[in-house]
């Protein structure tokens, strides 16, 4: 099973939005606490619309505790960052793909993102412009690239 995981979230409309996502492709939403909101936030239910209830959420209070029980293979993460090194078309995503965000202003923590290295990915962007995209739009797209042919 696909799981998006989410690392201290900031904004709960994206959290929302990015928990429809989750619900669409029957994927798994895991937060990373400590959140920018409470989860009973109008507003995460709001963005999440009737769907949220359908959520399969699964909390972890820190990353390492999400690695202590989750014990993911390093085959399994894909961190996501403006800054990655390979775009996130490269590569061939197992099932239980493990696609971790970061926070919307500051990204993915430095102490995680340097534990995995040549696991960090970006999404190409053709324009100068432009930086990032917003969370929820990135977790879109990336979600449905590793689900790619098995939809």
């Amino acid at each position: 099973m696909l799981s998006i995981v989410l690392v201290q979230p900031e904004i709960p409309g994206n959290t929302g939005a990015v928990g429809r996502t989750c619900v669409a492709l029957n994927a798994e939403l895991v937060l990373i606490h400590p959140l920018g909101f409470r989860i009973t936030d109008a507003r995460v239910k709001r963005s999440g619309l009737d769907y949220w209830p359908h959520v399969r959420l699964t909390e972890f209070a820190s990353w390492d505790a999400f690695v202590a029980e989750r014990a993911p293979r390093e085959d399994q993460l894909f961190l996501f960052e403006e800054h990655g090194s390979r775009s996130f078309y490269e590569p061939t995503y197992p099932d239980d793909a493990l696609l971790v965000f970061g926070q919307e202003t500051a990204g993915i923590p430095e102490d995680i993102w340097r534990r995995y290295p040549g696991r960090q990915f970006h999404l190409p962007m053709r324009s100068p412009h432009i930086r990032s995209l917003n969370l929820a739009n990135t977790v879109a797209a990336a979600a449905y690239q590793a689900l790619r042919g098995k939809l």
